[in-house]
């Protein structure tokens, strides 16, 4: 076997055995393996022949060798510089021709998930990795990304346990430590990921994401002196780093001096030559340089760093307002009266879940703090299940998980109560205590209040709502580690608000008193009223400890981690005013709900 030819005359031979003769095709695969031991195919070969002889483990051994191969493989090559230079339809079209030769060629199942995975496919991914795990179980780069996709789809329990069977076998992968000690986080398991953090700053002491990773941990648990030095730490190793700037501003209580601003600006003309490939440290610059020109007075340079940092964070998500809008017509227009009336007494009548929606930077967080410091009360984070079930509804039924409300309104009464019961299950591991209720306060759960009522009718809705200009400016100056497309624009957030308040002025309508809404200038003038009113609502009694909310040590992963561990002030009051002249575009678009505020208007048009 000394030319190619033969060598794809001796595999094609060695495939015709497979199906009478596996013991001859084994022995014919080795032969070809022991002349050209960097055939993945030959390799693949004897792991076909070993399985039909019932030899599993040597089998999966021969799959793992065939994905050692694959280096030497030029239509593997191919595939993955494809998939180094992101061009995904050309790396997808090579690799299941590849699966259609060979339909166990586990490092082209692996990368044909990763294809999925980076088009947001990740259930796909799911599939394709178990499906690669089920053929060769120690093929290890297979079951970390397996981990990520867990990850990556808010199943942070399942990422966790498969992490350590990574690291059972690869313990000095700082990457993977820290995808585990991020998912502990992520599911309340704070001692333990902060202990795994502080092994990895030991063992690894340069590496500036694993510090900035921990002083994200250190910040949640309100160690803020701590989470600070971690980033400072962090841009010892890497100044350059965008997410670190913007890190310590999004820590909101520290203010940045001159010495700040001027590395600032020299890693962001440093980045700029760059163009894409360095796309996030600029946007992350610009807004970490909006907070530092901000706490120095200078608002025109302050508004134009956010306004180029939106910009780009803006071009990357591409976000339509006009699908958001749709949505909410369509929820308007399905969601009557007797919608409701004809599914009265559907869904899981548990009363446990207490759910705290609206905008974004609306004072969420200071209600779940002062919910979450009543004795019957637990605190969790902003769970995504709401939405994912939602979601999911519209693509199992509808193939489109925008259509979901269409979805819904087919879905028989024992569906909703088994999606009622799913979400009970899903969040039951954010639970820590044996208090009777806790929140999920994910604000974009104002798109699915009708799914909430209808899964959950026993739950309670709270709306947190802040004037429109503080609330949306907020929203510009915030950068968001993953979510809200809508806030990178001035008019795609004027509009989100008004759609938001269009909706819940509906659901007030069909389902009159079932959503308390707390308006945040009202909470900061009488909190001790607003507090009652809101216990009051939940069937709670009022508790002191929740006007003393500032001292309870509960970790908090929000944007307003640091301001709810300070008492009720209006220091969040009127930020919009020095930056009046150039929202225009939010004035338009907020309309009339702007000048109807705290009320609805009438007519939204």
């Amino acid at each position: 076997m000394t030319t190619t030819v033969t060598h794809d005359e001796a595999l094609a031979n060695a495939r015709r055995l497979l199906n009478g003769e596996p013991g001859a095709a084994l022995a014919q695969a080795q032969a070809i393996i022991e002349a050209v031991p960097t055939s993945a195919a030959a390799h693949r070969l004897a792991a076909h022949a070993l399985r039909a002889m019932g030899r599993e483990a040597e089998a999966q051994a021969a799959s793992l060798a065939a994905v050692g191969a694959t280096i030497h493989d030029k239509g593997m090559i191919a595939a993955a510089l494809a998939l180094a230079e992101d061009r995904l339809p050309d790396a997808e079209a090579a690799l299941r021709q590849r699966l259609r030769e060979d339909a166990t060629d586990v490092a082209a199942i692996r990368m044909l998930a990763e294809v999925a995975g980076r088009i947001g496919r990740y259930e796909d991914a799911e599939k394709l990795l178990s499906r690669a795990l089920q053929i060769a179980p120690g093929f290890g780069a297979a079951r970390a990304n397996l981990a990520t996709v867990f990850y990556k789809q808010n199943r942070f329990a399942e990422a966790a346990e498969t992490l350590d069977a990574v690291l059972g076998d690869d313990p000095d992968n700082p990457a993977h430590a820290n995808l585990k000690a991020a998912a502990l986080g992520r599911i309340g398991g704070y001692d333990e990921a902060l202990a795994l953090y502080e092994e990895l700053a030991r063992r690894f002491p340069d590496h500036a994401k694993l510090w900035m990773s921990y002083g994200h941990m250190l910040k949640t648990v309100g160690r803020q002196d701590d989470s600070i030095a971690a980033y400072r730490r962090a841009l010892t190793a890497d100044p350059g780093l965008g997410e670190i700037w913007w890190s310590l501003a999004n820590l909101k209580t520290i203010r940045f001096d001159a010495s700040d601003r001027t590395a600032m600006e020299a890693a962001l003309v440093a980045a700029e030559p760059h163009g894409e490939a360095h796309a996030d440290d600029r946007l992350h610059l610009h807004f970490a340089l909006g907070k530092a020109y901000d706490d120095a007075g200078e608002h025109e340079p302050a508004f134009r760093h956010y306004a180029a940092g939106n910009s780009i964070r803006s071009g990357q998500l591409g976000y339509r307002a006009a699908e958001t809008s749709a949505t909410v017509d369509a929820i308007i227009a399905a969601c009557t009266p007797d919608f409701f009336a004809a599914r009265a007494g559907a869904g899981d009548p548990a009363p446990d879940p207490i759910f705290i929606l609206g905008m974004p930077r609306a004072g969420s967080t200071l209600i779940e703090q002062i919910l979450a410091s009543h004795s019957g009360i637990e605190g969790t984070m902003e769970l995504p299940d709401i939405p994912a079930l939602a979601l999911g509804l519209g693509r199992e039924t509808k193939d489109d998980g925008r259509r979901w409300i269409e979805a819904l309104a087919e879905a028989p009464p024992e569906q909703l109560a088994e999606m009622g019961r799913t979400f009970l299950r899903r969040t039951a591991v954010q639970r820590k205590t044996a208090k009777p209720f806790y929140i999920d306060k994910l604000p974009n759960n104002w798109l699915y209040t009708a799914f909430i009522r209808l899964i959950l009718p026993g739950a309670k809705i709270i709306d947190a709502r802040r004037h429109p200009l503080d609330c949306c400016f907020s929203n510009f100056r915030q950068h968001y580690a993953k979510g809200q497309a809508f806030s990178y624009g001035l008019a795609d957030i004027g509009a989100y608000y008004r759609d938001y308040v269009r909706l819940m002025a509906h659901i007030d309508t069909v389902q009159p008193g079932r959503v308390h809404r707390v308006i945040h200038e009202a909470l900061l003038d009488d909190p001790e009223a607003e507090v009652r009113a809101m216990l009051a609502f939940l069937d709670q009694p009022f508790e002191q400890a929740c006007l003393a909310f500032h001292t309870n040590a509960r970790a908090v992963r929000t944007a307003s981690s640091e301001q709810v561990r300070r008492p009720i002030n209006r220091d969040g009051v009127g930020q919009w005013q020095p930056y009046g002249a150039w929202l225009g575009p939010l004035r338009d678009a907020l309309g009339p709900v702007l000048e109807a505020y705290p009320g609805v208007p009438a007519d939204f048009d």
